[in-house]
């Protein structure tokens, strides 16, 4: 399992940039504080994966936990909840912030 952990302090609002347009998208995973400091990895179908760390984000209304991705090209992304576990999809477009909700416990595999 990449259950990797890392002492990230918050992230300030506005702290984040997000370089999207054209072909480029955004990703933004919803966590809850019990998955701070986990590596989350993503990843087109057949490409390397790519990570990101959850941290708490602070905001005018609170804080909430998240991992975030910047910058990826658009397509569907499988969201891995470990090395060989999906916890789902979701599709990244050209411009735009896509959200995915990390579940609550593991995924059950068929079979």
């Amino acid at each position: 399992m990449h259950s990797h952990e890392h002492a990230y302090g918050p992230s300030e609002t506005g702290s984040v940039v997000l370089d999207i347009g054209g072909d480029t998208g955004a990703l933004i995973i919803y966590t809850g504080r019990d998955q701070h400091g986990r590596e989350i990895e993503v990843g087109r179908a057949d490409e390397p994966r790519t990570h990101s760390a959850v941290r708490e984000r602070r905001v005018q209304d609170g804080t909430f936990h998240s991992a975030v991705y910047p910058e990826l090209p658009a397509g569907v992304y499988t969201v891995w909840w470990d090395d060989t576990t999906p916890a789902g999809t979701v599709a990244v477009t050209g411009g735009v912030i896509a959200e995915f909700a990390w579940p609550s416990s593991a995924p059950r595999t068929p079979g």
